[in-house]
C-alpha cells in the first residue's frame, strides 16, 4: 500500500532566501529525491506521522518480559548447538569462551543497542542508525548484510530440529532423505504461518517456550551436582588432531550474537527508552547462565571425549544424568527452542524490511500489515523472509554458520561506526533527548567498541575463501539492489513511502539542506 503524504506547509527557509536574493535555480530530480528521503527518515525517526502514529497507539506494545525472551531467542535460545565448541577446542576452552564472551561481546553491543534504540525508536533499528549517520547507501548496505545474515541463520533452525528429531526417527537424520527434506520444509512453512499471529503473540509465546525449554537444563544441573567433579572443568583433554579454532569461534559467535536484532522492532515496544536497556541487561545475565551452568554440569558429571560432542549430545548427557525421561524432555526442549529462535528472528527480519520500506529504501509493499489493529503483522515481509530462508535451508550447517557470521560481522562494524559518528558534535546534540545514554565520553566508547571489533575482524579474517566469496557476491548484490531501488523510485516504477516535505524542520537535524545523500 503506497503511503504517499503531501505536506503543503510554508516554503523552506532556504527557498525563501533564494527568492529574496533573486535566485532562479530550479530544483533537480536529485534534490527532490534527497528531500523526500530526508523527510521520510525524519518522520520515521520520530515514530511515524499522522494516521500511522495513531494506529501504533492502538496496537499491542511489547512490554519488558516478552522483550527479554525475544532477545533471549534472537541471541541464544538455550545451550542447544553449543556442543561443537567443546568438540572443536575441548571442555576448558569451551567453558572459558561461554564465560567471557557474553560479557566481552554482549555487553558492548547491548549498550550500543540500548542507546540508539532509545534515541531513534522506529522500526528498522540499525538501518535507521546507519542511514542517520552516513546516508541511504550505508543504511541499505547495512540492512542487506544484517537481513541476509538473519535469514541465513533462520535456515539453520529447521535443520537443528531435524538433527534432534533424527535421534528419535532415524530416517529424518539421513542427509538428503525425503523425511529430512519434508521436515525442514514443513517446519519452515508452518512456523512462518504462526508468525502471522502478531508480535504480541510471538512475544508471549517466547516467554512460554523459554520456560519450557530451559526447565530440563535446570533439572539436569541440579541432578548433576552430586556427581560433578570440578577437576574435569579444567582438564586439558587431548583433542584428536589440531584444535579447530575456526569452528570454535564460529560456533561461539553463532550462539551469542544478534543482540541488536530486537532493535528492528523498537517501534512496537512500550516506552523503548526505558524498556530496551532493562530488557538487554536482564537478557545478558539470563543468556550467560543458560549456557554456562548446563555445560559445567555435563562436563563435570560425564567423561565423554570431545569427539562425542556433536549436535544433540546434551540430550544424551541428560539421559546419562537423569534417565530416559529427561533425555526425551531435553530433545523436546530443543525442538521448542528452535521454534522460539525461528519465530523471534523471523519477526526481527520482517520488521527490518518494514522499517526499510517506511524509510523509502524498499517498496512500500513490504510495509503492508495484516488485518486487525492488535496484530498488524507485516505479512509480505514475513513471507519474503521465509522464502529466502528456504533457499538456503539445505546448505551444510558449517557453511550456514560461517556465512551468517561474516555478514553479521561486516554489518556490526558499520553499526559501531554509526554509533560513534552519531556521538560526535552536532550529531550528539541532534540526538539528545530524555532517554538512555551510555555514561561514557567518546574516547571511552571507542575503546568499548574496540574489543568486539577486534573479534569481528578475526571472524572476517578466518572465513574461508568460499564463504568470503559468497559474502562479497552478496555485498555487490546489496549495492546493486540499492541502485535499482533508486532508479525505481525516481522513475516511479514501484510504489515507495514518499514524504515530500517543504518544511525544513522535518529534515534530519544532522543533515545540512545542501548535503548530497546518495
Amino acid at each position: 500500500m503506497d503511503q504517499e503524504i503531501q505536506l503543503n506547509q510554508r516554503p523552506p527557509q532556504r527557498h525563501q532566501q533564494q527568492e529574496e536574493h533573486g535566485a532562479t535555480a530550479a530544483a533537480t530530480p536529485q534534490d527532490d529525491e534527497r528531500q523526500e528521503h530526508q523527510a521520510a527518515a525524519a518522520v520515521h525517526g520520530q515514530g511515524g506521522g499522522g494516521g500511522a502514529t495513531a494506529e501504533r497507539h492502538h496496537r499491542s506494545k511489547l512490554t519488558l518480559l516478552p522483550l527479554v525472551f525475544l532477545i533471549y531467542f534472537e541471541v541464544a535460545g538455550g545451550p542447544y548447538g553449543a556442543e561443537r565448541a567443546v568438540r572443536a577446542a575441548g571442555p576448558l576452552f569451551a567453558l572459558l569462551g561461554f564465560l567471557a564472551f557474553p560479557f566481552a561481546w554482549g555487553v558492548p553491543v547491548s549498550l550500543v543497542t540500548a542507546e540508539l534504540a532509545a534515541a531513534l525508536p522506529g522500526n528498522g533499528g540499525f538501518v535507521v542508525w546507519a542511514d542517520r549517520a552516513f546516508g541511504p547507501l550505508a543504511g541499505s548496505l547495512l540492512g542487506t548484510w544484517k537481513y541476509l545474515s538473519c535469514v541465513i541463520n533462520l535456515a539453520a533452525f529447521p535443520t537443528l530440529v531435524a538433527d534432534y528429531l533424527g535421534r528419535v526417527a532415524p530416517a529424518v537424520a539421513v542427509p538428503g532423505s525425503r523425511a529430512r527434506t519434508g521436515t525442514v520444509l514443513g517446519m519452515t512453512v508452518f512456523l512462518s504461518f504462526l508468525n502471522l499471529g502478531g508480535l504480541s503473540i510471538v512475544g508471549w509465546g517466547a516467554v512460554a517456550l523459554g520456560f519450557v525449554s530451559l526447565a530440563p537444563f535446570v533439572l539436569m544441573t541440579a541432578m548433576a551436582a552430586p556427581r560433578t567433579r570440578p577437576r574435569r572443568w579444567a582438564a586439558r583433554v587431548q583433542v584428536k588432531g589440531k584444535r579447530d579454532w575456526r569452528l570454535f569461534f564460529n560456533t561461539l559467535f553463532w550462539n551469542l550474537n544478534y543482540w541488536d536484532s530486537a532493535s528492528t522492532m523498537a517501534g512496537e515496544v512500550e516506552r523503548p527508552e526505558r524498556t530496551f536497556p532493562r530488557a538487554l541487561a536482564v537478557a545478558v545475565v539470563l543468556i550467560a547462565v543458560s549456557y554456562l551452568l548446563p555445560l559445567m554440569a555435563v562436563i563435570g558429571a560425564t567423561d565423554a571425549p570431545p569427539e562425542a560432542w556433536e549436535n544433540g549430545y546434551l540430550a544424551d548427557a541428560a539421559g546419562i544424568i537423569g534417565g530416559r525421561w529427561l533425555r526425551y524432555w531435553t530433545e523436546a526442549g530443543a525442538v521448542l527452542s528452535s521454534v522460539g529462535l525461528f519465530e523471534a528472528q523471523l519477526s526481527s527480519a520482517a520488521f527490518q524490511l518494514l522499517g526499510m520500506a517506511e524509510l523509502g529504501l524498499l517498496p512500500s509493499v513490504f510495509a503492508r500489515r495484516g488485518p486487525g489493529v492488535r496484530s498488524a503483522t507485516p505479512w509480505v515481509a514475513v513471507a519474503a523472509s521465509a522464502a529466502v530462508s528456504l533457499v538456503v535451508s539445505f546448505l551444510g550447517f558449517d557453511d550456514v554458520v560461517a556465512t551468517a557470521n561474516l555478514l553479521y560481522s561486516l554489518g556490526t562494524l558499520l553499526e559501531f561506526a554509526a554509533f560513534l559518528w552519531l556521538r560526535r558534535g552536532r550529531h550528539a546534540a541532534a540526538l539528545k533527548r530524555p532517554s538512555y545514554r551510555v555514561p561514557l565520553p567518546l574516547p571511552a566508547l571507542a575503546a568499548m567498541c574496540l574489543v568486539p571489533s577486534a573479534f569481528l575482524a578475526y571472524v572476517i579474517a578466518v572465513a574461508g575463501w568460499r564463504v568470503s566469496a559468497i559474502a562479497a557476491g552478496l555485498t555487490a548484490l546489496g549495492v546493486g539492489w540499492h541502485g535499482v531501488m533508486r532508479v525505481c523510485r525516481s522513475k516511479k516504477w514501484l510504489g515507495f513511502n514518499t514524504v515530500v516535505a517543504t518544511d525544513p524542520h522535518l529534515r534530519l537535524q544532522d543533515d545540512p539542506p545542501t548535503a548530497d545523500r546518495v
